[in-house]
């Protein structure tokens, strides 16, 4: 069983930055692939970025060169930076895990907010 929390979403201005954080419980944290993904109201969940145990990343269109998705395994928590931030950006952002064997989001975060508004 893995446990994903998330932190550092809020309230900020067009053009600004956030910090999303998700700390993982569990010993394999460094070989597991970790995502973010976001739901806006009334919309399906689509994927961020993504990144896998190796350090590979993957990025949505909508968010390349704006967003960048990191992990540090000493932690067991992996990133998004979010810069340059639009209102069409504000969603529930969740943290996701695909564990051994992969091939699928098995475990996901509880979401955090963020909203872009001015």
């Amino acid at each position: 069983q893995v446990q994903l929390v998330e932190s550092g979403g809020g309230l900020v201005q067009p053009g600004g930055s956030l910090r999303l954080s998700c700390a993982a419980s569990g010993r394999g944290f460094r070989v597991y692939d970790m995502g973010w993904y976001r739901q806006a109201p009334g919309k399906q969940r689509d994927v961020v970025a993504q990144i896998t145990g190796g350090g590979t990343t993957n990025y949505a269109d909508s968010v390349k060169g704006r967003f960048t998705i990191s992990r540090d395994n000493a932690k067991n928590t992996v990133y998004l930076q979010m810069n340059s931030l639009q209102p069409e950006d504000t969603a529930v952002y969740y943290c996701s895990a695909d564990v051994p064997p992969f091939g699928q989001v098995d475990y996901w975060g509880q979401g955090t907010q963020v909203t872009v508004s001015s």
